[in-house]
């Protein structure tokens, strides 16, 4: 029988984890290698440069460039506020004074008395860099972060949107072939991250976001609910800065599709435990998967268990496709040709033949694919 391996998504119920944690700028960490981290603690900080707003003081006054020097009634590094007088022009003998009054706070950075503007720069904004994940330092970046380790649970998701989120892990249903529907949901899951089955509406998301739930995670999804979840089709699948209130994480695909059985028996086994959630994804270059992190406590099982969806490829397994234009389908693996075949690009790559749900039998590159759990 053809045989062959591909990578695809990780399920493990203990594997030892590492984030990196970097600041956009340089700025201060707050922690020292060897340091234990909580998910929510801030271990990075630092400011960013604040907005300029430059200000035509010399038409402001009526005034010629080389006079704003001598109309300012402050310097350069002066703090400012809105509603500050900070210029006046010197009038006719006296009189008739122009007064301009700034309109945004900040510090006067610079004064050109070739064009006439001065620049007000705004309020440093500060940034914080969370652990993300509770566990221990392990390496200290200077003046940019840290990267942290931990022993998790560990499960990747095949789409998801939004940011990172933090909760106790909340199963809703009771089999992984249930659908997760709005009457599931209730005020006591403010906060929670919480567990379906198979498909989740657009109905159950904004019922999630209305109850404040941290993360909703289940096996499928419609496209056409994504789309008026978001306001937009997609497009190119990079996602995790869409602020709409909640992550939304699904596990196996678009459709009325269940969640893995061991997915499903791994999150019930970790009900009401701490997680950190991410439903950040990059289909193209540089893939990143929403994730699931569990930290585990030091008295729990130390066995390892190796990841449900990785490792040999061969007919009869499950896969799923991962690009378009069948991107989220599922099928199962029907033949494996060992030669390199045409593709409609006119490139040559790799394929199987994939017999999908309908019945229809598809080729595919072997890039386009992951398997799945049996």
């Amino acid at each position: 029988m053809a045989k062959a391996y591909t990578p695809g998504l990780t399920v493990s119920e203990r594997t030892t984890h590492q984030v990196q944690r970097i600041l956009p700028v340089a700025g201060k960490v707050l922690v020292e290698k060897g340091d234990t981290t909580k998910a929510q603690e801030v271990i990075a900080k630092a400011e960013l440069p604040g907005d300029v707003y430059p200000v035509n003081l010399s038409h402001a006054l009526s005034i010629p460039p080389s006079d704003v020097g001598e109309c300012l009634l402050i310097s350069t590094g002066a703090e400012i506020r809105a509603g500050d007088l900070i210029a006046q022009s010197k009038g006719i003998f006296g009189f008739f004074k122009t007064d301009y009054i700034a309109k945004t706070s900040g510090t006067l950075e610079a004064i050109s008395e070739i064009t006439g503007q001065i620049i007000i720069r705004g309020a440093p904004q500060p940034v914080e860099i969370l652990s993300y994940l509770s566990g221990k330092v392990v390496e200290i970046i200077p003046n940019e972060g840290a990267t942290i380790e931990s022993e998790v649970a560990f499960i990747q998701g095949i789409f998801g949107i939004g940011g990172e989120a933090y909760g106790k892990i909340h199963v809703a249903v009771k089999k992984p072939g249930d659908a997760l529907t709005p009457e599931m949901l209730t005020a006591d899951m403010e906060g929670k991250i919480i567990i379906g089955g198979a498909r989740m509406s657009y109905e159950t998301i904004q019922k999630a976001i209305d109850i404040k739930a941290a993360a909703i995670i289940s096996g499928g999804i419609d496209d056409q609910d994504m789309k008026e979840l978001l306001g937009y089709d997609l497009g190119v699948a990079i996602t995790g800065t869409e602020k709409i209130g909640t992550t939304v994480i699904i596990t196996e695909g678009f459709g009325d599709i269940a969640m893995a059985d061991k997915t499903f028996a791994m999150f019930s086994k970790f009900q009401n435990a701490e997680a950190s959630v991410s439903g950040a994804t990059h289909i193209r270059a540089g893939v990143m998967r929403p994730e699931i992190l569990i930290p585990l406590n030091p008295d729990q099982s130390k066995e390892h268990s190796s990841s449900i969806h990785a490792g040999l490829l061969e007919i009869g397994r499950p896969v799923r496709m991962i690009r378009d234009p069948y991107f989220g389908k599922l099928g199962k693996v029907t033949d494996l040709p060992t030669e390199p075949q045409l593709l409609a690009s006119g490139s040559k790559a790799r394929v199987l033949e994939v017999e999908i749900k309908n019945g229809n039998r598809i080729i595919v590159p072997r890039a386009n694919i992951e398997l799945i759990e049996a």
